[in-house]
């Protein structure tokens, strides 16, 4: 009688821990869902807003010049700062390009990679982007797609002229230039899970 007891008080807190287990799981699950879609509709709206505030500088150059004349920033950009706005015609993509890379950046656009020249220079400019969320439709980009630079000082056009895969350490995609051209870095596979093994690479000279 004692043992049988005991087993039904087993029993009944083994399954009060099974309920407990699956609240919790898709408690869990709800919160995780909502985060995603809070990340994702603020780095919609910053979108939307970096590129109002792109356009109003360039209304405000053409206001007070009466022309559209190239001028690079006479300070260095900090991480962060909106430089100026990617678009790929062909993909529909069009994105603010922020200074840095770091994840808080990369999470609101794509980033402009240290070192590299800046949007409206000579020079190799580098933009990273995370393959999962902004620069995901580069699994689709063709050689010859047009890929158009939008900085407050004006528009540069670039043709794509060459598409590779490489290791992640294979710095060597973002040598300097004396030529006008960009290279867009994102990991890939575009669909693998976890921490992807290698870097799709995409390579524009100018027109």
């Amino acid at each position: 009688m004692i043992r049988a007891t005991e087993q039904q008080w087993f029993a009944e807190r083994g399954q009060l821990f099974l309920r407990w287990m699956r609240s919790l799981l898709f408690i869990t699950g709800a919160l995780a869902v909502c985060y995603v879609a809070l990340t994702l509709l603020h780095a919609r709206l910053y979108q939307a807003a970096a590129d109002n505030a792109l356009d109003q500088q360039m209304n405000a150059t053409e206001r007070g010049t009466g022309e559209h004349k190239a001028s690079l920033p006479t300070t260095p950009p900090r991480e962060g700062d909106l430089l100026g706005r990617i678009e790929i015609p062909r993909l529909g993509m069009k994105l603010a390009i922020l200074e840095g890379t770091t994840s808080q950046t990369l999470r609101l656009g794509v980033g402009h990679i240290g070192g590299t020249a800046l949007p409206g220079a000579t020079g190799n400019i580098g933009i990273a982007g995370h393959r999962d969320t902004f620069f995901r439709a580069l699994k689709d980009i063709r050689t010859g797609d047009e890929i158009q630079i939008q900085a407050a000082a004006g528009l540069s056009r670039f043709n794509v002229d060459q598409i590779q895969i490489v290791d992640p350490g294979d710095v060597g995609v973002l040598a300097q230039s004396p030529e006008s051209a960009i290279t867009l870095v994102t990991c890939y596979p575009f669909h693998y899970i976890g921490a992807a093994p290698k870097r799709f690479i995409v390579h524009a000279h100018k027109e």
